[in-house]
């Protein structure tokens, strides 16, 4: 899992809390599924960090060469063989190139 969270966000936070497990839901998050990995289980995993206040998740599953892209209230969307997926208006500019998927 790779988790980023807004800088302003995370500078709210007082140093105790930063220094833990910070009592925050990052901005954003990736997910690889592994060979091992149940779907199922990811799927719903990545609907409880919507729950709890992510913007932007990627499920990147390469066993079935799809990615899944999770949002608040939006149905997931499902790209098969993309070649790049964008952070969107969370992380403006950023993209993951996917060439060999």
């Amino acid at each position: 899992m790779f988790a980023w969270v807004e800088r302003s966000r995370w500078e709210s936070l007082t140093i105790e809390e930063q220094e833990k497990f910070p009592p925050i839901a990052p901005d954003f998050v990736i997910e690889l599924r592994s060979r091992t990995d149940s779907l199922t289980a990811l799927q719903a995993k990545m609907q409880e960090y919507l729950d709890n206040g992510v913007r932007l998740g990627w499920l990147v599953n390469p066993k079935d060469q799809q990615v899944e892209i999770y949002r608040p209230d939006i149905a997931v969307e499902r790209l098969s063989l993309p070649t790049q997926i964008s952070g969107e208006a969370v992380l403006p500019g950023f993209t993951l190139d996917l060439p060999q998927f």
